[in-house]
């Protein structure tokens, strides 16, 4: 079973609530948030082994080229443009689709790889843990995140996913089989909520919604789960207790009252179906 981990912004604490689950429950430890993977930082992995991503990008043979326009024509993501006396290639936005060379009549495009992050994984307390990690600088996720999901850990498996809907989110999700959304008690975090909520139905995946910084005197958004009929799995205080543990890299679950309500939470995770 894939359990997908969503915020529809960041900074919820969608991390927090993966990690700590993925402990309480023996869980599989999946960090999908390629642009900024955290994870590592409180599971902290033994014997990490990794794998470079690499893309194909086009290379033009300037000797066969009749400078047709074709291959600029047909590529939807402008990675080519042809000039009066080449074609310029612009590797970063492509995508790899292939269309150049499919329409390109004189045999002039060939396929080179470049790197575009990392695939990193070892084990932490008995789980697995795994991560993608897209190098500075690349514009797209979603090659590392393809090939960070192609092998998942036998077992069941939490996906900790990008924050917010983008494509990023959408490439992960396509692996759940239920999913959390971690939310805050403010008007950005229940509007940023909604649009996870409409990405999940739309794919019709099972979901439930944690509440992190949660204050007994704050109901903004286990009014709106009643008034949607979206299941409220549980909720994790705010406090500068669990600032502070956080900031040092340590887990919730170290705390009593913390623990207390991540277990709450990993026995109701069987309700969301």
């Amino acid at each position: 079973m894939n359990l997908c981990v969503l915020s529809g912004k960041g900074g919820t604490g969608k991390t927090t609530v993966s990690v700590n689950l993925s402990l309480l429950l023996g869980y599989n430890y999946i960090d999908c948030d390629v642009e900024e993977p955290n994870g590592f930082i409180f599971l902290k992995p033994e014997n990490v082994m990794g794998e470079d991503v690499r893309i194909d990008y086009p290379v033009i043979d300037k000797a066969k080229c009749t400078l047709c326009r074709k291959c600029a024509e047909a590529c939807l993501f402008n990675a080519l443009v042809t000039t009066k006396s080449s074609v310029m290639v612009f590797e970063k936005l492509c995508h790899a689709c292939g269309a150049c060379a499919v329409v390109c009549g004189a045999d002039a495009v060939s396929y080179a790889q470049r790197k575009v992050g990392r695939i990193e994984q070892g084990i932490s307390r008995g789980i697995a843990v795994k991560r993608g990690v897209q190098d500075v600088g690349e514009y797209m996720g979603v090659p590392v995140i393809r090939q960070l999901l192609s092998r998942l850990p036998e077992g069941n498996n939490i996906l900790d996913c990008p924050p917010g809907t983008s494509c990023n989110v959408v490439n992960t999700i396509a692996f759940a089989d239920r999913a959390l959304i971690v939310t805050e008690p403010t008007a950005f975090g229940l509007h940023d909520m909604e649009l996870a909520v409409r990405l999940l139905r739309s794919r019709n995946i099972p979901f439930g919604v944690v509440v992190n910084k949660h204050s007994a005197d704050n109901t903004l958004i286990q009014d709106y789960c009643k008034e949607n009929r979206i299941r409220l799995i549980g909720t994790v205080s705010y406090s500068k207790e669990a600032a502070v543990a956080y900031s040092t890299g340590r887990m919730l679950t170290e705390l009593p009252l913390y623990k207390k309500e991540f277990e709450a939470i990993a026995l109701k995770i069987g309700e969301v179906r």
